[in-house]
């Protein structure tokens, strides 16, 4: 990936001596051609093309912001409630991540949204302890997490 990084850059660079101006803007068309030219030479060459790791990341960071803004959202709607009825709950999230990178961001990502915290991991790392404000339903919260933040990540590391 780092090799496809310098070698992007270096097409860039080549563009913008090529079209004897040294502005951001011919280095950026440069650097689009490059990404280009690299999709079509991943047929070629049998290597995995790197942009889609980088538009899985992105696509990661805005599921966060997503989750965060719906978070926050459901936060102030319980705070906000004359009566408090939330069910907070502890539970137990079987994981398919496997390297502790993977595992540290999936908790971090968990406890930066609103009304949630990771607690712990099993001794095998194959269980995520999370503590929510209100758990109605403890499957579909387990399915969410799988749905979101554990098939982003896996999208970014595979």
């Amino acid at each position: 990936m780092a090799f496809q990084i310098l070698l992007n850059i270096f097409i860039a660079l080549i563009w913008a001596f090529l079209q004897n101006s040294y502005t951001g803007v011919d280095f950026l068309v440069g650097y689009v051609i490059g990404i280009f030219i690299l999709f079509v030479l991943r047929r070629f060459l049998q290597f995995d093309f790197y942009f889609r790791r980088v538009w899985a990341f992105i696509k990661l960071t805005l599921l966060f912001f997503k989750e965060l803004i719906m978070a926050n959202i459901d936060v102030i709607k319980i705070v906000l409630s004359p009566k408090l009825d939330i069910q907070p709950g502890i539970i137990e999230v079987p994981t398919k991540l496997e390297t502790e990178w993977e595992l540290t961001l999936l908790a971090s990502l968990i406890s930066l949204t609103p009304g949630t915290l990771s607690m712990d991991f099993s001794d095998d790392n194959k269980y995520i302890y999370i503590h929510s404000i209100h758990v109605p339903d403890k499957e579909e919260m387990i399915r969410q997490i799988h749905n979101t933040f554990e098939r982003a990540i896996l999208e970014v590391t595979k």
